[in-house]
């Protein structure tokens, strides 16, 4: 119970601070609205066009392809914190899951995928 004790407070800390900030700056801060604060911000570039414009299905492409390689990347660090136990067994895994990695890239790019210059 004492290590669910701490955990409690340390929570109704963080909420305490959260809402003590929000509520500070709601109480002290200065209230001077213009159109120019109240525009959505972009960046820093100001806001052109509609927000919801079409993207081109490569950009999906693009984005769904980076997820995939990102996602299959965050495997190698279970197996770096495993080496030492692994031994020769997991490098031999671990170059066939490469093998495989880099034959998926390969299609990808033989495809075009990745090409955004093709109409």
């Amino acid at each position: 119970m004492q290590g669910w004790l701490s955990i409690l407070i340390l929570t109704l800390l963080g909420f305490g601070f959260a809402l003590g900030s929000i509520l500070m700056a709601r109480v002290l801060g200065p209230r001077r609205p213009t159109p120019e604060k109240a525009a959505p911000y972009e960046c820093g570039m100001p806001p052109v066009g509609d927000a919801r414009e079409r993207h081109s299905v490569k950009f999906y492409l693009v984005a769904m392809i980076f997820l995939l390689f990102d996602i299959e990347v965050a495997f190698l660090y279970p197996w770096a914190m495993a080496i030492r136990d692994l031994q020769w067994l997991g490098f031999i895994q671990v170059l066939v899951f490469f093998a495989i990695l880099v034959a998926g890239y390969a299609y990808v790019w033989k495809k075009g995928a990745l090409d955004w210059n093709r109409p």
